[in-house]
């Protein structure tokens, strides 16, 4: 089917900017008129041009009578761009086909009306289901105001992430570790406990054979007991965010500051991960990847405050009591309580498995 194979085209266009245009969705478009492409595009970064003016100035004065296939509904308000409804109807397009609903409460369904109301004819829904899934941060960050929390891990068979004597590298393959340098790259914010920047000292960087994105670096600290000469403190490569309790040492706050760390100090003795989160919401942070150790990642889990699991399996056996779990905390008391998933997908990625998760709806329990 032609006008499936112009969407996916679409989607295409739209996937290749992923990681560029937070806290803004991806797009893509596709201008078409009598089974030629006339122009098509991409969002590529928050405040420049939509996907469909890009495909729409491609075009040129060809668009009048096209059809024109984007990835999600067109906005119909001014914010750091002019609406994209009224280029289109400008431009003469004689049919827009959108393959999902923006939940944006700025435009939702107010761009599909204003189209229609120009006499437009509108289609929605043409692979509604990959567009949706391209935005699950976006979707999630718009109707919540916090960031979409992804776990991830590499871990053994046998599911420890370190020996007994702390040793973790490498567990998984350098194909694998590779992959987590594209989650980084795809990712806002990335996170860790203050025992990872202790064991580990971790720059958290995205480090890709042609470069990426490096995430903002964002620590768990109740303390402040991130030291002054931590790599993670002194690399200037992206920005660092401490996240501590109130009673702190406010000398060594001020010492950080002076390095470039932000420090946030939550008005509690304890560091509650809803507070985290709201804070880095404020902050436009839209999607997080959660890169542990295994406390946090029981935190996250018991807290109930994650979206999605990306764990990497290696086939290697640690054993032992004293190795570390990839979920620390108390675990489950009976069997019941266990945190049940569905998995969404799971492929060979070098010698390891990339598994991906998300929490089972409550009401599907069996």
């Amino acid at each position: 089917m032609q006008e499936y194979e112009y969407m996916k085209l679409a989607l295409s266009l739209a996937r290749a900017a992923e990681g560029q245009t937070s806290p803004n969705p991806l797009v893509g478009a596709v201008v078409v008129k009598n089974g030629n492409i006339l122009g098509m595009g991409a969002h590529l970064r928050a405040g420049t041009p939509h996907a469909e003016v890009h495909a729409i100035r491609a075009a040129g004065v060809e668009a009048s009578g096209s059809d024109l296939y984007v990835t999600l509904e067109p906005c119909s308000h001014h914010g750091k761009t002019p609406p994209c409804t009224e280029l289109i109807i400008e431009a003469g397009i004689k049919r827009v086909i959108v393959a999902t609903q923006d939940p944006n409460p700025l435009v939702a369904g107010k761009g599909i009306e204003r189209l229609r109301s120009a006499g437009i004819e509108v289609e929605v829904g043409l692979c509604k289901g990959e567009a949706d899934n391209m935005n699950k941060p976006f979707f999630h960050f718009i109707k919540t105001r916090q960031p979409f929390v992804t776990l991830k891990a590499g871990l053994s068979l046998d599911g420890k992430t370190a020996a007994s004597s702390g040793d973790s590298k490498w567990i998984t393959s350098s194909e694998a570790r590779l992959d987590v340098h594209e989650l980084r790259h795809k990712h806002d914010a990335i996170l860790v406990g203050i025992n990872t920047v202790l064991t580990d000292d971790p720059l958290l960087t995205t480090r890709l054979p042609r470069g990426g994105k490096n995430p903002n670096r964002i620590i768990l600290d109740t303390q402040l007991r991130t030291p002054l000469n931590a790599r993670i403190v002194e690399d200037r490569s992206a920005k660092t965010i401490i996240i501590t309790g109130e009673n702190i040492d406010t000398q060594k706050k001020y010492a950080l500051k002076q390095k470039g760390v932000e420090v946030i100090s939550l008005s509690s003795k304890t560091i509650s991960l809803q507070d985290v989160l709201f804070e880095l919401g404020k902050k436009n942070i839209m999607s997080l990847l959660v890169e542990g150790g295994g406390e946090v990642h029981a935190s996250f889990i018991k807290e109930q405050v994650y979206q999605q699991i990306i764990f990497y399996v290696a086939p290697l056996l640690i054993g032992g009591k004293q190795s570390f779990p990839v979920i620390g905390g108390n675990g489950a008391t009976v069997m019941k309580e266990a945190e049940k998933l569905t998995f969404i997908s799971i492929e060979k990625i070098g010698s390891d498995l990339k598994i991906t998760a998300i929490p089972r709806e409550k009401d599907s329990d069996v």
